[in-house]
């Protein structure tokens, strides 16, 4: 596959949160939609840091720009205009191979619907991603982690939804990505099915260190972020640091 060399991309102070390594810098991020003879304006000029280690909730309602942001951080559509430096090397001049190779070593994904192969067990689910890494986690002790290492020979259809979302969780941690994107995971859950799919979320966080974004329009969540980023109409309307980072089972809505 082709690597090309890596390209810097100059970072300031502003949207800088905490002391700490910058993983992800997004500077003037703005994306624009052709629908019809009408423009679109999803994002509208957004800086934004991403510090290693954190626990980030981006928050906002349906059209704020929540989704369209976190799939520009994750490689997986490209801005209109301004740049997005992971650790220095500029992504928004990356050919697609270069952005494959980005998301399949750096990057994991977990969206609101599991999108697990109904063919394959749990373990079978974990390891077709593991296999594309260089030094994944077993399947096993990753499904361990996310409480499922008595349900490695199950197939989907034979767990519960928010089983399913573990299992899409485990999936995403076992290439031991950098940064770990969560789009709505408990979109699709009920209230305590949903805590336990954060709390899992949450101990990757904490005993993995990996970086984290968790995107949802249910404002309690919020609660367990270092910082929330509150998003509306395309631009930050707010960010914050929670005096307390409570945990997931704390959580109430």
């Amino acid at each position: 596959m082709h690597r090309a060399p890596p390209r810097a991309v100059a970072t300031s102070a502003a949207a800088a949160p905490a002391a700490g390594p910058i993983v992800l810098a997004a500077r003037g991020l703005t994306k624009r939609y052709r629908m019809g003879e009408v423009d679109v304006h999803a994002l509208r000029g957004i800086d934004l840091d991403l510090v290693e280690g954190e626990l980030m909730v981006l928050l906002g309602a349906s059209g704020s720009g929540k989704s369209t942001l976190l799939n520009l951080l994750g490689g997986l559509d490209v801005p209109t205009s301004g740049t997005i430096a992971y650790r220095g090397r500029d992504l928004v001049a990356d050919d697609e191979d270069d952005l494959t190779w980005y998301r399949r070593r750096h990057v994991g994904f977990v969206f609101q619907f599991y999108n697990l192969v109904p063919s394959l067990t749990a373990y079978e689910n974990v390891e077709l991603v593991a296999d594309l890494a260089d030094d994944p986690i077993d399947p096993a002790a990753v499904l361990d982690l996310v409480g499922l290492g008595d349900r490695l020979d199950h197939f989907p259809a034979q767990l519960s939804g928010g089983e399913q979302q573990r299992v899409a969780v485990a999936r995403a941690v076992a290439k031991r990505p950098d940064v770990l994107l969560c789009d709505e995971p408990t979109g699709a859950l009920d209230f305590a099915t949903g805590v336990r799919v954060l709390s899992v979320i949450e101990r990757v966080n904490r005993e993995l260190g990996t970086t984290t974004v968790v995107i949802t329009h249910n404002a309690p969540i919020a609660a367990m972020a270092d910082r929330v980023i509150t998003l509306a109409d395309g631009r930050i309307a707010n960010t914050e640091a929670p005096s307390r980072r409570i945990t997931a089972e704390e959580l109430r809505w």
